[in-house]
């Protein structure tokens, strides 16, 4: 019985990321047309938070227990970067744009209210792609290539920076000028915080992996 509380939770928060991802659907700026009801937002926010929380459940419940398994080995990573790129990209998408009006009241360009622009996504996730490539590399020449600190880092980094914007994009209408300046910089850092874990830990295992080519004698020195 303990050893499927584990593996109940992973599986439920990959069934929480699709709500998550339907409020984010769903939800559209007042800038543009649809729907601009905050109430969408907070309830993208309450599922994000209990989906963090069955994240660190699920991992301490199963080492507590002793339950590890290949299920939750394989699964719990790929719900994390199913749950983290799925927020990076609908947050650089065209539900959380506003246009910018010239002082004429030309519609000169559009921004995003999350901070989050499409390139940053293509970092996050080429990284993503690059350490999974290098990852079936090492393992079919028989190295573990299994996550380092820095990874985890990374993970922790993207994880509250998404929860910073969440609470960024749902409070910001209620702050004056000052504390939407704060709050602005707050997001900006996180967000580039995050994007600059992300490319250092991608070196780091690309580092990794060329030392265990040059010890295959995949790569000539």
């Amino acid at each position: 019985m303990f050893r499927q509380v584990p593996n109940a939770l992973t599986a439920s928060r990959l069934l929480l990321a699709g709500v998550f991802f339907a409020m984010l659907a769903y939800y559209q700026n007042e800038g543009g047309r649809g729907h601009g009801d905050v109430l969408w937002l907070n309830s993208a926010l309450i599922i994000y938070l209990v989906a963090l929380v069955t994240d660190f459940l699920d991992g301490y419940l199963a080492r507590r227990w002793k339950v590890e398994g290949v299920f939750g080995r394989v699964v719990d990573p790929f719900v994390d970067k199913v749950l983290v790129l799925g927020s990076f990209i609908f947050f650089a998408g065209k539900n959380f744009t506003v246009p910018w009006i010239s002082p004429e009241g030309f519609r000169q360009s559009v921004t995003t209210i999350t901070g989050v622009v499409p390139w940053m996504v293509v970092v996050i996730l080429a990284r993503e792609l690059l350490v999974t490539s290098l990852r079936g590399s090492m393992e079919e020449m028989g190295e573990a290539f299994g996550a380092q600190l820095s990874g985890k880092l990374k993970m922790g980094f993207q994880s509250v920076t998404i929860l910073v914007i969440l609470i960024f994009v749902n409070y910001r209408d209620r702050l004056d000028d000052g504390l939407l300046r704060d709050a602005t910089l707050l997001r900006d850092i996180c967000i580039w915080g995050t994007l600059a874990i992300t490319v250092a830990s991608g070196i780091m295992y690309v580092q990794k992996a060329v030392a265990l080519f040059h010890k295959h004698g995949q790569i000539r020195p």
